[in-house]
C-alpha cells in the first residue's frame, strides 16, 4: 500500500475546507487561486448558464465575472458537508447574495471536484436551476468567446 496515495483524499478535503472557510467570509481569492489553468467546470442543467467552461480564463471571463457583476452585496458560500474519496471531493454548500435587481440568489449546490496536485481540475456543479432562471439575467452570459 502506498501511504502517499492514501493521504490524498484527506489532503484534498482539507484544501476544500480551507477554501470554503474563506468563501464563508466572502473571500474568493483562495478558490480562484486553486483553479487549474485547464480546469473543466460544468454547470448541470438547461439554463443559459448551464454548460461547460474549459480553462481558468474562460471560467473567469465567461462565468465568474459575469455572475459577480450581478451581485449587489458580498457573496458568501458556506459548506455543510465534505466527502472525499480518491482525487475527488464532494461539497454540499449554500451560497448567499442579493442581485442588483433585488432578488435573493441563495442557491444550494453540490460540487463534485477533482483535485490533482492541489489544483481543481474538474468541477461539476449541481444546483437549483430554477433559481438561476429566476434570479440571474441572461444578458450577462457570454454566448461566444471574444477573440
Amino acid at each position: 500500500m502506498n501511504i502517499a496515495l492514501s493521504l490524498v483524499p484527506s489532503e484534498n478535503k482539507q484544501l476544500m475546507q480551507r477554501i470554503f472557510s474563506e468563501l464563508a467570509k466572502g473571500n474568493g481569492e483562495p478558490f480562484v487561486e486553486s483553479l487549474a489553468d485547464d480546469i473543466f467546470w460544468t454547470i448541470i442543467g438547461t439554463t443559459k448558464w448551464s454548460k461547460s467552461y474549459h480553462g481558468k480564463q474562460a471560467v473567469l471571463e465567461d462565468l465568474l465575472w459575469p455572475l459577480f457583476a450581478q451581485f449587489a452585496d458580498q457573496y458568501t458560500n458556506t459548506a455543510h458537508r465534505f466527502i472525499a474519496e480518491g482525487d475527488c471531493v464532494v461539497v454540499e454548500c449554500r451560497g448567499r447574495v442579493t442581485t442588483k435587481s433585488g432578488k435573493p440568489y441563495n442557491n444550494s449546490d453540490c460540487w463534485v471536484c477533482r483535485i490533482v496536485d492541489g489544483k481543481l481540475t474538474e468541477l461539476s456543479e449541481y444546483c437549483d436551476t430554477e433559481l438561476i432562471t429566476a434570479a440571474l439575467l441572461v444578458e450577462y452570459v457570454r454566448l461566444e468567446r471574444l477573440p
